[in-house]
C-alpha cells in the first residue's frame, strides 16, 4: 500500500529527508546535491507545464507543487518526454545522464520510505557519452613556467598563484579539494597533504621538496601579512579572506595562457596532465588511481589513450614505413 496524494507538509519532509540521504547516507559533495536539487525542480517544472507553455509563472508553480503532492502520479513517458526535449535542445549527455541519475535516486528512495511501489525512471536509456581524451598541458612546459624567475613575483600574491600552480600539477588535486584544504591539512615532516575527496573520502597524497619549500614560504608570507580574519585556510585572497573556485579557476587560467593557446586552461587540465605525466613515466594505473582518488580504476584508464596517441605520434615520426 502506498500514498498517492501526499498533503505539502508532508511533501516537504519528504523531499527534507531525501536532501539529508544524499548528504549523509550517499555522502555527496555539496555541489551534487545542489545539481540533485535543481534537477528535480526542473522536472517537475517542466511536466507541470507540459502541453500547456502559455501558462503564467505563478500557475506553472501551482502545478508544480500540486504535481509534488501526487509523487505516485509520475509515469515513465513523463520522464521520456522531459529527455527527449533536454536531447533537442542540444543539453550534452553527460548532463542528461546526471539528471536521470537524479530522479533514478529519488524515486529509488521514495520506494524506500514506501511512499511509491515503482520506479518510472528505473527503464529510462541513458544516452552514450561520447568518449573524449583528457586536455593536456606540455609537462615541460609547465616545469619551464614553474622555474621561471620572472613569471611569479616574490610578494604573497606572487608566491600564492605559484603555490597554485605548483600545487595542482604537483599533486593532481581537483579545484574543489584545494578550496578545502586547511593549513593543518599539510604536513611539512612527512611530505604528505591530506586530501578530502568526493564522498568525504580521504587520502594522503605525496608533496615534492619544491613544492614543500614553497608551502613553508607562502605561510611564512602568509602569517606576516596579518590578514584580520587570520584564516586557517590554505589558500586565501589577497586580503586574507578563504579562497573559493573561481579565484582559483582565474588564477590557473592567466598562468597557463602563458604556455598554451589551447581553449580549456583550467585546473582540471592541470589534474590531467599530472595523471599523464605519472603515467609516461612508468607510474602504474593502480598507484594513479590512488592518487587522484578514483573509485575504479576504469575512471584511471581514460590516460592510457594519451599515451597510446603518444606512442602513435612517434611512431610516425620515427619509423621508416610509418
Amino acid at each position: 500500500m502506498y500514498i498517492h496524494i501526499l498533503d505539502a507538509q508532508i511533501v516537504f519532509m519528504v523531499l527534507e529527508r531525501f536532501i539529508r540521504y544524499l548528504q549523509f547516507e550517499k555522502r555527496f559533495s555539496p555541489h551534487t546535491v545542489t545539481a540533485y536539487q535543481n534537477d528535480l525542480k526542473q522536472f517537475f517544472t517542466h511536466t507541470a507545464a507540459s502541453g500547456q507553455r502559455d501558462l503564467a509563472a505563478d500557475e506553472v508553480k501551482l502545478k508544480t507543487e500540486l504535481l509534488f503532492e501526487n509523487i505516485a502520479a509520475v509515469t515513465y513517458s513523463d520522464i521520456r518526454e522531459w529527455i527527449v526535449e533536454l536531447m533537442n535542445e542540444e543539453t550534452t549527455a553527460k548532463t542528461i545522464n546526471r539528471k536521470i541519475a537524479s530522479l533514478r535516486t529519488f524515486f529509488k528512495f521514495l520506494m524506500r520510505e514506501g511512499i511509491i511501489s515503482t520506479n518510472p525512471a528505473s527503464k529510462i536509456q541513458a544516452p552514450k557519452v561520447p568518449k573524449r581524451l583528457p586536455v593536456v598541458v606540455e609537462e615541460d612546459k609547465v616545469v619551464n613556467l614553474l622555474q621561471s624567475s620572472d613569471v611569479f613575483d616574490e610578494g604573497f600574491t606572487g608566491v600564492r598563484d605559484k603555490l597554485i600552480i605548483e600545487m595542482l600539477f604537483g599533486t593532481g588535486i581537483r579545484l574543489a579539494e584545494m578550496v578545502g584544504l586547511k593549513e593543518t591539512d599539510v604536513d611539512l615532516y612527512a611530505g604528505t597533504v591530506k586530501v578530502l575527496g568526493k564522498r568525504n573520502k580521504q587520502r594522503i597524497v605525496p608533496i615534492n621538496n619544491e613544492l614543500k619549500l614553497l608551502l613553508i614560504k607562502y605561510l611564512e608570507l602568509k602569517k606576516s601579512e596579518n590578514f584580520h580574519n587570520n584564516s586557517l585556510t590554505l589558500i586565501v585572497t589577497n586580503k586574507g579572506a578563504d579562497g573559493y573556485p573561481k579565484m582559483i579557476y582565474l588564477v590557473v587560467q592567466k598562468y597557463l595562457s602563458y604556455i598554451s593557446t589551447q581553449d580549456k586552461k583550467s585546473p582540471h587540465v592541470l589534474r590531467h596532465t599530472f595523471a599523464t605525466s605519472l603515467l609516461n613515466n612508468g607510474a602504474d594505473l593502480n598507484s594513479i588511481k590512488e592518487l587522484l582518488g578514483h573509485a575504479n580504476l576504469s575512471a584511471t584508464q581514460i590516460y592510457t589513450h594519451n599515451s597510446v596517441e603518444r606512442l602513435k605520434s612517434i611512431y610516425k615520426l620515427a619509423h621508416p614505413k610509418a
